[in-house]
């Protein structure tokens, strides 16, 4: 028999030659699916280091270098924004994993603990002298450089807030009232 495309009967009997017994065709169609699509439950397609790492990226040297380090791995730029913010996805972007923010604090502590010797010594070797014989706007440029480093890296100062809402604040100054017998007086004798 040639090779290709046979009818019912022709495979049937072609069956029977090799097989030496008859074969009876199954009325029975069994559908056997395929598993779905996307991540099975308990699966970690993207290790946690590699999440810390790209987190850590995108909040030292910007989101473009993360998602340039991202793309090479084939991470979407949704994740890398879950990353930056500490969580594992953006399914839970509002509830960091504690292993990624912990490294991505620790990261930033050491910038800025790199960035504030830099700006202390800078600071340091402006000194009069430099003042009166050399351009001292290099040293200021490198002590204004690394307070921005330091503004930049330091987190957000956030108020107190009520589900979401900021809370006002109001301080209330009240003086003390004081009797006039209370005040020294001086008399004056005029002449």
């Amino acid at each position: 028999m040639p090779i290709g495309v046979v009818s019912d009967d022709d495979f049937a009997q072609e069956l029977e030659k090799l097989s030496g017994s008859k074969v009876v065709p199954s009325t029975e169609v069994v559908i056997i699916e395929k598993p779905s699509k996307g991540r099975n439950e308990g699966d970690v397609n993207v290790p946690d280091s590699l999440r810390q790492i790209i987190g850590e990226e995108a909040v030292l040297n910007g989101r473009k270098s993360a998602l340039g380090l991202a793309g090479m791995f084939g991470i979407s730029p949704s994740s890398v924004s879950a990353y930056a913010n500490g969580a594992t996805s953006t399914k839970s972007y509002d509830i960091p994993s504690s292993s990624i923010s912990t490294h991505i604090s620790r990261s930033r502590e050491r910038a800025i603990k790199r960035a504030s010797k830099t700006l202390n010594a800078s600071l340091g070797a402006i000194s009069q002298d430099k003042l009166d014989y050399t351009d001292a706007k290099d040293l200021a440029g490198i002590a204004k450089d690394m307070s921005v480093i330091i503004k930049n890296l330091e987190p957000e100062k956030v108020l107190p807030t009520n589900d979401g809402q900021p809370v006002t604040q109001f301080i209330v100054y009240a003086p003390q009232f004081r009797k006039e017998e209370s005040f020294e007086t001086i008399n004056v004798i005029e002449e």
